[in-house]
């Protein structure tokens, strides 16, 4: 997966979590959750790059950033929601 497609994976995943999660309402910042997805994609590719869990292009990159992404989202979302 190129940087391309981590960062097509990031923003669909943050935009799918923010429109999914129940606070999204009070939480209004859809910008927000994007970006963290984006930024969270990033960071799960370089961790498991220099952790060696993974390298470029394998499945286990795919599902560990979008499970990655799924949890910082739902918890940025969430910490909005309550300021």
């Amino acid at each position: 997966m190129g940087w391309i497609g981590l960062i097509f994976l990031g923003a669909v995943i943050g935009w799918a979590g923010w429109w999914l999660h129940p606070l999204r309402r009070a939480a209004g910042r859809i910008w927000t959750a994007i970006v963290a997805g984006v930024l969270a994609t990033v960071v799960a590719r370089m961790l498991g790059n220099i952790i060696d869990i993974y390298h470029d292009g394998d499945t286990l990159e795919w599902f560990a950033c979008a499970g990655f992404v799924l949890v910082v989202v739902t918890v940025v979302v969430a910490l909005t929601a309550r300021c």
